[in-house]
């Protein structure tokens, strides 16, 4: 079962490996591109999606210590810069 921010080894793939979802300890990465068929094996791929997806929020919610950033977040961009190819 996966268990979200639990370690930084879990790797799970949806509909073969059309979606990997990579769990680390601050951040779960979910990547790919899957398209979810009106038909049975669609309907199993997104309640895999799914479940995976409500895990991560129950995750979030229940953690009482959940910062509004984390520390390791680049600040917001501020101001402009400009176009180096003008």
């Amino acid at each position: 079962m996966f268990k979200p921010f639990a370690n930084d080894t879990d790797v799970l793939n949806i509909a073969g490996d059309a979606i990997n979802i990579a769990n680390r300890k601050t951040r779960v990465t979910i990547s790919g591109d899957m398209a979810i068929a009106r038909d049975q094996a669609g309907l199993a791929n997104a309640l895999a999606l799914q479940k995976v997806i409500d895990a991560i929020v129950e995750a979030l919610q229940n953690d009482s210590a959940l910062p509004a950033r984390l520390a390791d977040e680049p600040p917001a961009p501020t101001g402009s810069a400009g176009n180096p190819f003008i």
